[in-house]
């Protein structure tokens, strides 16, 4: 969960989301070298007397400060095009579950279980509770889902845009009337992850959430049980 003032990203919840945040670090980690670095040279510059007014070339300057920057970026180039690949990439799935975008809600489906699931809506403020206190981001039916396994999430709209999006698991995927987008998902840890359309849909935009409660596979299958036989 976010919380008031954080001004770092969310804990991760997903080896996608551990990988985001170390690149993250080691992009800012060189930001902060190249800004201090930049910032001490013009001062220097500004501040000696004796800086040199008739200097017009200097060539082993001039390479050096075009080979370093190229190498700089091939330190971050390099890292995020894997990020990419690894956040495409959709291994052997254990588990199929499809989020459908709708105005202004989301429904899901259980597609290895005859599509079992059900329509998912924000809580209005007066029907919160202590199980589930966060206004503007509890739903009536959570999106359950077990831990430590392979799952594909495939993600569609039936009217307009929206974007099925939790920060804690590293995702944002577009959903897109008439196409599915597909993303792969891997939940380290059991709990409640909460995220938002992220994409304008319309006048209650802001009041789609999406919540994704995690357990153990045992506990998962339980469920599934207990849902099948029931019905």
């Amino acid at each position: 969960m976010p919380y008031w003032g954080q001004l770092g990203l969310q804990d991760a919840a997903s080896p996608v989301m551990t990988q985001l945040t170390e690149f993250h670090d080691h992009a800012m980690t060189i930001l902060v070298m190249i800004l201090t670095f930049v910032g001490f040279s013009l001062l220097s510059l500004m501040l000696n007397s004796f800086t040199t007014k008739t200097l017009t070339e200097n060539p082993i300057l001039e390479s050096v400060w075009t080979v370093i920057p190229g190498l700089i970026l091939l330190t971050l180039a390099l890292p995020s095009l894997r990020l990419l690949y690894l956040m495409d990439e959709v291994m052997t799935p254990a588990l199929t579950v499809k989020a459908i975008g709708n105005q202004w809600y989301w429904t899901y489906e259980y597609t290895d279980f005859n599509n079992m699931g059900g329509d998912s809506y924000m809580l209005a403020t007066e029907d919160l509770s202590e199980k589930t206190p966060f206004r503007l981001l509890e739903v009536d039916n959570r999106l359950v889902l077990p831990c430590k396994t392979n799952i594909r999430m495939l993600i569609t709209a039936s009217d307009v845009m929206h974007s099925w999006t939790i920060p804690s698991l590293g995702v944002k995927v577009d959903a897109v009337p008439g196409r599915l987008n597909q993303v792969g998902l891997m939940i380290t840890i059991p709990g409640v992850f909460y995220g938002q359309c992220s994409e304008i849909c319309g006048a209650n935009h802001s009041f789609m959430p999406i919540a994704l409660e995690a357990r153990s596979p045992e506990d998962f299958m339980k469920m599934i049980h207990e849902n099948t036989t029931s019905s």
